[in-house]
């Protein structure tokens, strides 16, 4: 059936000049990610991939905190009755942490730029999803743990994956080893984060102003060049090239490439169309 955001239990979406905004709404709880949120974050990122008004996508958290991470309420449901077949139990359990890896794979397959708008604590399943954003802006209260190990557990979602493009080995191997807290301005000295701001409100204002920046510039090539970084981060130097390379044989001729030089030209800002539904 259709995907309808209005009907999702723990995020809330707005959009507005082509930004989306896409807020974790479950305050109370420290916006701790259950079972409605595995199941609405990837059909609403997908969702938003598909829509022509949407140029970029803003993620924050509503409340005192980004996010404690898994709801340890679903806990339950990794509980096998005690006459269940291990093989099947163990496939099933499979099934479900692809599909939870899922969750956060489908912020990166979005066609449009994410940015995470990070305030007050960020853990576990939290350092997944923002690791798995095209760029974290963090307010000086924010800070990030891999809780996994403090619950004696494996990161299984895309941190231990994700982050070692973005932090230096020796410091993910003690964050992840250690589960100790990393400060907003630890993360920025590493290049974790892109800025630090001074709070929350401040975070979001950088958010919305780098995604509005982005949405001014051609949306083909906006996508594109997150396709081929995103493709460069998992293969060689030479596999990389030859991507861009066959990107750009099929797309480079197009309107937006002569708006864009007729601007830089005039010194003007260029009006770029949406891109197909």
């Amino acid at each position: 059936m259709p995907f309808e955001p209005a009907e999702m239990e723990s995020l809330t979406l707005t959009v507005d000049r082509k930004i989306a905004h896409v807020e974790l709404n479950r305050p109370d709880k420290r916006n701790a990610m259950n079972r409605a949120f595995w199941d609405d974050l990837p059909r609403l990122m997908d969702a938003l991939s598909e829509r022509s008004d949407v140029r970029a996508v803003v993620i924050s958290g509503r409340g005192a905190m980004f996010t404690a991470g898994l709801d340890l309420t679903m806990a339950q449901e990794f509980v096998a009755p005690a006459d269940a077949d291990p093989g099947r139990v163990r496939e099933k359990l499979r099934r479900t942490i692809l599909a939870m890896q899922d969750t956060f794979t489908a912020i990166e397959r979005c066609r449009v730029p994410v940015i995470a708008a990070i305030h007050g604590g960020c853990l576990g399943g939290g350092v997944d999803l923002v690791t798995a954003c095209d760029l974290r802006f963090a307010a000086a209260d924010a800070y990030f743990t891999i809780q996994e190990i403090n619950i004696a557990m494996v990161a299984d979602v895309g941190t231990l994956q994700r982050a070692p493009h973005l932090l230096p080995h020796g410091i993910l191997r003690e964050l992840a080893y250690t589960g100790r807290p990393m400060t907003a301005d630890e993360a920025a000295g590493y290049g974790f984060v892109n800025a630090v701001l001074p709070d929350r409100e401040a975070t979001l204002d950088r958010a919305f102003e780098t995604a509005h920046t982005i949405a001014a510039k051609s949306p083909l090539a906006v996508t594109g060049t997150k396709q081929v970084i995103n493709h460069a981060r998992d293969h060689s130097v030479a596999d990389g090239l030859d991507y861009v390379a066959t990107w750009n044989t099929g797309l480079l001729m197009n309107g937006d490439l002569m708006k864009g030089m007729s601007a830089a030209l005039s010194k003007s800002p260029a009006a770029y169309d949406d891109l197909a539904d």
